[in-house]
């Protein structure tokens, strides 16, 4: 149709007229206009909407061709709205419609200016703003930036675009957003129209409305007032057709026979493969490879999904309309339509019965609530049938193969395309045949149950996530490749650090093997006084909390997770051959609730726990009614999930001499001397790992080297500061000292580096100058001010007059009586120092009362006890702050002293060996106070 004729047929139907974009060229004529139903009001104050104060909109459906109309106008009262508003972009494809701008104007006061009377005109542009998704739209953009606009000027535009799909057979479809609350605005309504004898069909998704077609002339007329009322708040777990969009759609199709017939003609098959053409060759191939209608299918599918990759072509005519399969097979890509095509194609050659399917990748749970059109789905893919079952065969999803080929997407009702018409179909769920995820992992744990676990894992990955993995290794380096992969594993293993790791792809099987062995933290955890570890993923992965406590909200159903399926296999070797060590909780299991399926078996023998697990989702609906009881299966499942707890003599951290098995700290030491040698100034978490490993064992030397080694590659405040913590546990004042300095000079502020310096001074003698690195601080004021004015007190309590620091703990106190630690902090001073120690149990008492973690209080207030001569009184708090914390090497060293006044002097020789490794400076600290074992 030429410009003119379409401007005469703007002019016929009474439409506007004033800027047209007939293909991608630009026409300016005059027509009359469209009489807006929202009234434009100049003194409305700007909405909550970015300054919107009028927002007008008309659908037309002509025959085949669907008019939208907008009237928007938006008060630009601020510079903001000025800068974000000047400049106007409007889209449209070319190959279905026309762009039609009617008005744009700045109203000022009670003068209208029109904004392309000074000859400015649009530039058009063609922006491919979905090609990083693979998509080509050949959408276009009209831009202008309109001249003189001011602050406190509206800018009204009026446009019209027309949208006519030869594909959909002359029927017309329509969708378009709708205002509702809260958003407000001062004028906004929405009217769609159609000829009085079209066969139209309307939904409006949003809300419920008793709004009713009017008759206009030879049309009919829906007016619908906005914003609307504010939909219902859903629960997020609902199923999607609970969910109700800010959307109306409108179409003309019949019903969804109708749509399938129409859609039926673009996926026919027929002469799409020549004889003696490339793809004839690859049907050959496949026939000859086997008779087997499934593996057929299944090989069709492969060649489709690996060798045409995916883009979306959605320009002349392509929203619809699939390329053939020999111009697919030729340039190798293709969105889901040319891919069916040529799945279609290649499966009706090898006699497999096939036909292919329209759906909703994400609201296929909502299609059969929705008008009749091919609007309701943004994809499609093939069923076959084999053997009287349904496959699913999807031509852009990634690694299905032979043993998976019969898993099904979650996809709610589907449409078959049928030259006969087909009514809506559901996607029958059935459990994968295979597991995604196939995790193997042998532990080593026989030395001590407080060790990083040395892990040997092997992690067999399938379908779409292995060929995004095989993708990724063909275009990492293999330094970017394993970095992916180590953040792959955290999910699932978490933090970790390997010695080996490689990944190896399958793509006969569509997987990716992944092997490694490295350090993992350890499993053990002190829950109730008591060490123990999961044995079981449930916790981990498993969880069902669904709210439906609210009236309106007790009939609707939990949506449960799409068909997915995880295999896990633990070896775990035990210390001291597995002896006193017992498992709590259901060791074997086979379960379906909620939407989940478990299965587990659990044995132990010589030393060796061996854990096999599934865990599976089946993306069923559960029943509101069903809810309670789920929630409360759920909850028992997780609570019964085995735990393996360990011996009050399991060997600890500060125990590994003489340990029957060294095994696992054979290999920690051998992994992190490797793993050192790897670190640089991006990477230095191998030698922090071997930092935190060598100081909890009380390898202060070792952290000492490890920490100079990661000086030299990346100094950091934290690494001056634990160097500096490690020298002085091995006596090196000075360069403890040095390291303090070091601190402060990269960061003068740091509350951590200013304490540790004016501690370690404090210490060589000097304590004035220590109370004047706190001074500098507290006369800046400020937040921190009464935080430094706590950390002079301590200082000077360990090292100078404790009277003065009690004295100034005394007015923080005063100002904070709900201060835990400066409860402590008064404690402790007086214990130490032997003053005032009639007062100092309160102190302790009452910071014990205010605080979450008491093992420190307690520990102080056994030094009161020590102090009054109650040793008892004293073991029982110095038992209960190692029950929280076994290894605090502070809490041993009173203890030995406790032990020894009370005779039992083999215990005593026993802590005191444990502190002197995991605190050797306490024994030199402590004498300060006269507290020698």
């Amino acid at each position: 149709m030429t410009v003119w004729r379409r401007f005469a047929l703007v002019a016929a139907l009474g439409l506007p007229g004033g800027v047209a974009y007939a293909g991608d060229q630009p026409v300016y004529a005059p027509a009359p206009g469209w009489v807006t139903v929202a009234k434009l009001d100049t003194a409305a104050p700007p909405g909550a909407n970015g300054g919107l104060i009028l927002y007008d909109v008309q659908q037309r459906i002509e025959g085949a061709t669907v008019w939208s109309y907008v009237d928007s106008a938006m008060k630009l009262d601020t510079p903001e709205a000025l800068s974000q508003n000047s400049n106007v972009t409007l889209a449209w494809g070319p190959d279905k419609g026309d762009l039609i701008i009617h008005e744009l104007a700045i109203v000022r006061g009670n003068e209208v200016v029109d904004a392309l009377a000074g000859g400015q005109k649009f530039t058009v542009l063609r922006r491919e703003q979905s090609l990083e998704q693979r998509e080509l739209t050949g959408i276009l953009s009209a831009t202008l930036a309109v001249e003189g606009l001011r602050v406190g000027d509206i800018l009204r535009l009026r446009m019209s675009t027309t949208v006519k799909d030869d594909a959909l057979g002359g029927r017309a479809q329509a969708v378009m957003p709708v205002v509702v609350e809260p958003v407000r605005l001062a004028a906004a309504s929405y009217r769609l129209s159609w000829q009085k004898d079209a066969p139209t069909k309307w939904k409006l998704l949003a809300a419920e409305t008793d709004a009713k077609a009017q008759r206009a002339g030879e049309f009919l007329e829906l007016p619908i007032a906005m914003p609307l009322p504010k939909p219902p708040e859903i629960p997020e777990d609902a199923p999607i057709r609970f969910q109700r969009p800010p959307l109306i759609e409108a179409s003309t199709f019949a019903d969804w026979a109708d749509v399938s017939k129409v859609m039926a003609p673009l996926y026919a098959t027929g002469g799409t493969i020549a004889d003696g053409s490339p793809l004839a060759t690859e049907v050959a191939t496949i026939a000859a490879a086997t008779q087997d209608p499934l593996a057929r299918a299944a090989m069709a599918l492969q060649l489709v999904q690996d060798r045409i990759r995916y883009l979306a072509v959605g320009m002349d005519g392509g929203n619809y309309i699939p390329q053939s399969p020999n111009r697919t097979w030729e340039v190798r890509y293709g969105d889901c339509k040319a891919k069916t095509l040529l799945l279609l194609a290649l499966l009706h050659k090898l006699g497999v019965e096939a036909e292919p399917v329209l759906a909703h990748a994400m609201l296929g749970d909502m299609v059969a609530q929705r008008v009749p059109s091919a609007l309701a789905f943004n994809h499609v893919l093939v069923r076959a049938s084999v053997n009287g079952e349904s496959l699913w065969l999807d031509g852009t999803g990634l690694g299905t193969r032979l043993g998976d080929i019969r898993d099904t997407p979650m996809l709610g009702h589907v449409l078959p395309v049928r030259a006969e018409g087909a009514t809506l179909m559901p996607v029958e769920l059935r459990p994968p045949a295979r597991p995604f995820i196939d995790l193997s992992m042998e532990a080593d744990e026989s030395t001590s149950v407080d060790l990083p676990s040395v892990i040997a894992l092997n992690m067999v990955v399938r379908g779409p996530l292995a060929s995004m993995m095989t993708l990724a290794t063909s275009q990492l380096r293999p330094k970017e490749q394993r970095e992916l992969t180590e953040r792959f594993l955290q999910y699932y293993v978490g933090q970790a650090q390997y010695e080996t790791l490689e990944s190896t792809p399958d793509p006969a099987d569509g997987s990716v093997t992944i092997k490694g062995r490295g350090l993992f933290t350890t499993g053990w955890k002190m829950e109730d006084r008591r060490t123990e570890r999961w044995l079981s993923r449930v916790p981990q992965f498993i969880s069902f909390q669904p709210d439906r406590a609210r009236p309106a909200w007790t009939t609707i159903p939990v949506a449960t997770s799409a068909p997915d399926l995880a295999r896990y296999r633990m070896r775990i070797r035990l210390p001291d051959g597995g002896k006193g060590y017992v498992i709590e909780g259901d060791q074997a299991i086979d379960t379906r609730v909620a939407g989940f399926e478990v299965r587990r078996s659990m044995q132990m023998a010589d030393g060796i726990i061996t854990v096999e697990e599934t865990l599976g989702t089946s993306g069923i609906e559960i029943p509101a009614a069903q809810v309670p009881a789920d929630r409360d299966s759920v909850a028992t499942l997780i609570a019964r999930s085995p735990r393996m707890i360990a011996p009050e003599n399991a060997r600890r951290r500060w125990e590994l001499r003489g340990a029957g098995s060294a095994s696992q700290l054979d290999a920690i030491n051998s992994i992190f001397t490797k793993a050192a040698a790897t670190a640089d100034e991006k990477n230095v978490t191998p030698l922090e790992s071997s930092v935190s490993f060598r100081r909890g064992i009380g390898d202060y030397k070792g952290a000492n080297e490890a920490l100079t080694r990661q000086i030299a590659i990346l100094p950091s405040l934290s690494a001056y500061l634990q160097r500096s913590a490690a020298r002085k546990q091995l006596g090196d004042l000075a360069g403890a000292l040095a390291d303090a300095e070091a601190a402060r000079k990269l960061d003068p502020s740091s509350p951590d580096a200013i304490f540790a310096l004016a501690m370690l001074t404090a210490e060589r003698g000097d304590v004035a100058k220590a109370a004047g690195l706190f001074d500098e601080r507290i006369a800046l004021g400020g937040k921190t001010r009464d935080d430094f004015r706590a950390s002079k007190a301590v200082m000077v309590g360990e090292f100078g007059d404790s009277a003065a620091a009690l004295s100034e703990l005394d007015e923080l106190i005063a100002a904070k009586p709900g201060s835990p630690y400066l409860l402590n902090a008064r404690c402790w001073i007086k214990a130490t120092r032997n003053v005032q120690v009639d007062t100092a149990l309160k102190d302790c008492t009452s910071a014990m009362e205010l605080s979450d973690s008491t093992a420190g209080i307690l520990d102080s207030r056994a030094l009161v006890w020590m102090r009054l001569g109650r040793d008892e009184d004293a073991l029982r708090d110095l038992d209960a702050a190692l029950l929280q914390d076994p290894g605090m090497g502070e809490t041993r060293f009173l203890r030995a002293i406790v032990r020894k006044r009370m005779g039992k002097t083999e215990d005593a020789a026993a802590d005191l060996a444990v502190a002197r490794q995991l605190s050797p400076s306490t024994e030199r600290d402590y004498a300060r106070f006269g507290l020698k074992p």
